[in-house]
């Protein structure tokens, strides 16, 4: 560790991490950095939220991490914001200690204090809120979620492919603690404010298609992707919206109607929207043989212009890559295809990409990779850092087709999730993360292909960057298997690896690690993955 830094003593022998502090004669570091990356975005948006001394100098320096791709790996402990506001009263902010990158157990899962937890979650809880890790967060930092306990856990999950910039990264920490600081909530329908103008500069510049766009912010994806079909519906005067089989969209009634699979999220909350048309989605490994993109892509619109009609239909809404329905990425060409067919018939093609966007698949947006340019596109989850922001980005005269007042909400836009968005969209450009999550692909694919010459289980390895898959089927046959999946994801939760499952059929284990994840880290992670198929499979 270079001299300035501390380290996380408190993990005992052989817990360490890359650590680089900063001095005094460094004042500033952290925060004119911040202040340069978001200026680059927004203007001057930054000038009032900074804290400055009367010397025009912030008031004290800060410490960051880095992991050996020179990202950020976590905050140190300090803060420049103001002592005292109008009132006297302290407005000093928590800043945790620098998160170790280094798996380490403590205690056995979930340890005493995650089974006190879950016991008072049992009884204050409703039971339909499920989780998947038996253990409680208390901080987190780069690629580890430290739990209650002080078990150091990598994540595999992101929050569900949410801190792809990774935890408590210092630019999104500032940020949000500069703007609460400032004032957290005015409504932008009410008060506006230049965060919420900001954000939706960047998305207009940073979507796919040169033509000009307008935005509007929401809080969920699902909520993004109800609004999308709203405008959509507006702008085209129609009134069906195709969707896919195996699809995921929301737990709004719109986006259950949207969602294909009936079970945890439909189940028993009918009746839903109307007017919601399915077609068949291009799934390669469960396609008939010779089954290409462009096939697949007649397939659905012979379906649609059939039992629809493509004059009735207002939206095709289409995941680039289907994240909950199992990270299936369809056969080359059919996305062009459907999206013709869209421009060809005034359909609103609309891009959901809510788990794909930011960086996450080695594009800024998955839909670049086979460069369609969506009339519409949706995201959320990585787009503010792991506060809660959605947007609706697209072709300004279909977004302004929305009447004034048709749009918006109470919480749309906050201020602080805006600043932790221009953070987070900097961060990524600034620290060139598209290509780390890239090459983070390359290096996820090339060990998964070597499990599935070793594992006949292992039908399919997927997916695009940092969201790849692995599809487990019975040997020799199309049948899922389920039950090893969620035996694997166990021996992962056990063995401290935060892993998921997904998949219309239960059997796809999805990896969508931080895209700042240590090389190290991601080496022991998929270690512990490869451990538990050898040991599962016997």
């Amino acid at each position: 560790m270079i001299a300035g830094g501390t380290t996380d003593e408190h993990l005992g022998p052989g817990a360490h991490g890359v650590e680089i502090g900063v001095g005094v004669d460094q004042e500033g570091r952290v925060a004119a950095e911040f202040h340069r990356r978001a200026q680059q975005l927004g203007g001057g948006l930054l000038d009032e939220l900074l804290p400055r001394s009367p010397s025009g100098k912030t008031d004290r320096a800060r410490a960051i991490t880095r992991n050996p791709y020179g990202n950020y790996a976590g905050p140190m402990p300090d803060s420049s914001l103001p002592q005292s506001g109008a009132a006297g009263l302290s407005a000093a902010p928590y800043s945790a200690p620098a998160v170790a990158q280094k798996r380490h157990l403590v205690t056995e899962l979930p340890g005493p204090r995650s089974r006190e937890l879950a016991a008072r979650r049992d009884a204050a809880v409703a039971s339909g809120v499920s989780s998947l890790m038996p253990v409680f967060a208390a901080r987190a930092g780069g690629g580890i979620v430290v739990d209650v306990d002080g078990n150091h856990l990598i994540d595999l999950g992101s929050g569900i492919a949410v801190t792809t910039v990774g935890h408590a990264v210092p630019a999104v920490v500032a940020g949000v603690q500069q703007q609460i600081a400032q004032f957290s909530h005015t409504c932008f329908t009410i008060t506006p404010y230049e965060g919420y103008v900001a954000v939706c500069e960047a998305l207009n510049r940073l979507t796919p298609g040169d033509f000009e766009k307008r935005s509007a912010l929401f809080n969920s994806g699902a909520e993004a992707v109800e609004n999308a079909v709203k405008i959509a519906r507006r702008a085209t005067g129609r009134d069906t919206v195709v969707v896919f089989d195996h699809a995921y969209h929301g737990r709004t009634n719109l986006t259950m109607a949207m969602t294909a699979k009936n079970m945890p999220y439909k189940d028993g909350f009918g009746p839903f929207a109307g007017e919601v048309f399915r077609a068949p989605m291009s799934y390669p490994l469960r396609d008939p043989l010779g089954t290409d993109g462009a096939a697949a892509a007649a397939r659905a619109i012979s379906d649609i212009e059939s039992q629809v009609g493509a004059g009735r239909v207002a939206c095709l809404v289409l995941e680039p890559i289907l994240g909950e329905g199992g990270f299936i990425e369809p056969a080359t060409g059919f996305i062009p295809a459907l999206a013709a067919w869209c421009t060809a018939n005034e359909v609103v093609f609309v891009a959901d990409e809510v788990q794909s966007g930011f960086a996450r698949t080695g594009h800024f947006f998955a839909s670049e990779h086979e460069g369609v340019v969506p009339d519409l596109v949706v995201t959320a989850k990585g787009i503010a850092g792991g506060m809660p922001l959605s947007a609706v980005t697209g072709r300004a005269s279909i977004m302004d087709a929305a009447h004034a007042g048709g749009i918006g909400g109470t919480y749309t836009g906050n201020p602080v999730a805006c600043a932790a968005a221009l953070a987070a969209i900097a961060t990524i450009e600034q620290d060139g993360l598209v290509e780390t999550g890239r090459r983070l692909g390359e290096r996820l694919r090339s060990f998964l292909l070597d499990l599935q010459a070793k594992f006949p289980q292992i039908a399919d390895v997927r997916g695009r960057g940092a969201m790849q898959a692995i599809e487990l089927n019975v040997p020799g046959s199309a049948t899922p298997d389920a039950g090893l999946a969620a035996r694997v994801a166990k021996h992962c939760h056990q063995h401290g690896v935060i892993a998921l499952t997904c998949g219309t059929y239960g059997n796809v284990i999805r990896l969508l690690p931080p895209v700042t994840i240590t090389d190290d880290l991601l080496d022991d992670a998929l270690t512990v993955l490869a451990e538990a198929l050898a040991e599962q499979v016997g």
